[in-house]
């Protein structure tokens, strides 16, 4: 299996370290003939608006949007979540525009309201595992299609849509992998198998 980890901002090689830790293969997606023949993609934290931007400017956008809707499992973390939501509040501008989630950005402050916590996720993992949140987003909307993994302090930070999963927290900044394997696992269902199509 290659999993595709977008090489914009944030935390690429944290991805691609804990991918290979689940013996899979993983590489850095830069340009438009690196999504050749992944079997899935994450897209990492960063500036939302800044990645959207180098997206159209590498001609990315499109092309990421088009296989995504046709089945390309997909995770967001942080930024990424923005990037995939088709709707951003307050805003006018979306980007990817494929799940169907309202997302609030910055939603728990600036820089130094960053903050880590412990939670259990039903069907991801019954222990405490480790959440850390930087300038995080969080979900206020979402559709009859979205299911939710995990709510923190009543706000959605955690949810998956067919073959999109998204994540207002950092898996990758800690040791824990239970949230690559359940990625990995979603790249795995053959209903949702890019392999004959990207």
């Amino acid at each position: 299996m290659k999993i595709g980890v977008l090489s914009i901002q944030g935390g690429v090689r944290e991805h691609i370290n804990h991918v290979k830790a689940l013996g899979a293969d993983a590489v850095e997606i830069k340009k438009l003939e690196d999504l050749q023949g992944i079997d899935g993609l994450i897209l990492p934290g960063g500036e939302s608006t800044a990645i959207g931007k180098i997206l159209r400017e590498r001609n990315l956008l499109n092309p990421l949007k088009e296989k995504i809707i046709l089945g390309l499992p997909v995770w967001g973390t942080c930024a990424g979540m923005i990037l995939l939501a088709k709707e951003i509040d307050s805003e006018d501008i979306t980007h990817l525009s494929v799940m169907d989630i309202k997302v609030r950005r910055n939603a728990y402050g600036r820089q130094i309201d960053s903050f880590e916590t412990e939670a259990a996720i039903e069907g991801i993992t019954q222990e405490p595992i480790p959440l850390v949140f930087i300038r995080a987003p969080y979900i206020v909307g979402v559709g009859d299609k979205v299911k939710i993994l995990h709510k923190l302090n009543g706000n959605i930070v955690a949810a998956v849509q067919d073959n999109i999963l998204v994540t207002s927290f950092h898996p990758e900044l800690t040791k824990d992998l239970k949230f690559h394997k359940y990625f990995l696992e979603l790249c795995n269902k053959p209903n949702i198998s890019c392999t004959n199509i990207c």
